[in-house]
């Protein structure tokens, strides 16, 4: 039998392991989204009118700052993947600053994207 999760130290990488996984179903459900909006344009006005209310509510506003953050964090961690596919960055020390540099840069990508989109 496999120990309990709590014999297991907190590691930066299989979190965000995890992570890329995640984001990549949540890259999926905001492009099923994406063609919503496209259907939405097509089909008139008022149905795009509809689709605007909803993306400019507060939920809406909630789905596109994590379709933004699963892109940038995605985008980031697999500059960080094409890293290791050459070799670079195994040493767990590179490792552990590698993973909190994507975290940084997909907050700070986020957050940018967010405020040239909402200022």
């Amino acid at each position: 039998m496999s120990p309990h999760l709590s014999a297991y130290r907190f590691r930066i990488t299989s979190t965000l392991s995890i992570l890329h996984r995640m984001t990549g179903v949540a890259l999926s459900a905001g492009t099923l989204l994406f063609a919503i909006w496209l259907i939405s344009v097509a089909s008139g006005a008022e149905s795009y009118s509809s689709f605007a209310s909803f993306i400019g509510s507060w939920l809406g506003a909630v789905i596109i700052a994590g379709f933004a953050f699963a892109f940038f964090y995605h985008l980031s961690n697999g500059i960080r993947h094409l890293f290791w596919d050459a070799g670079k960055g195994f040493e767990i020390e590179q490792a552990q600053a590698s993973g909190w540099t994507v975290v940084a840069v997909s907050a700070i990508a986020t957050v940018l994207t967010l405020l040239s989109i909402w200022v």
